[in-house]
């Protein structure tokens, strides 16, 4: 099983930012890695800052309906 928590490093425990989905009273193995704060200000430049992040299929684009909802993909070929 693994599960990935976001949380903050109060200087002695780690505060979750939500509640995490585990048994209580189980030994687990945390893996650390810092994340990089959200970008501040308006949202043009959260979207700037965000832009090329996210990993998608190369045709995402032209096929997100697919992707999102499961729908068929569209026939592209005659598409300029």
């Amino acid at each position: 099983m693994s599960e990935t928590i976001t949380v903050v490093f109060d200087g002695k425990v780690f505060r979750p930012d939500s509640p995490p989905n585990l048994e209580p009273n189980t030994r687990y193995t945390i893996t650390v890695e810092s994340v990089e704060p959200v970008a501040k200000g308006n949202a043009w430049n959260v979207l700037e800052a965000m832009a090329g992040t996210v990993e998608a299929p190369s045709d995402w684009s032209s096929q997100h309906d697919h992707y999102l909802y499961g729908t068929p993909k569209h026939n592209t070929e005659n598409i300029e």
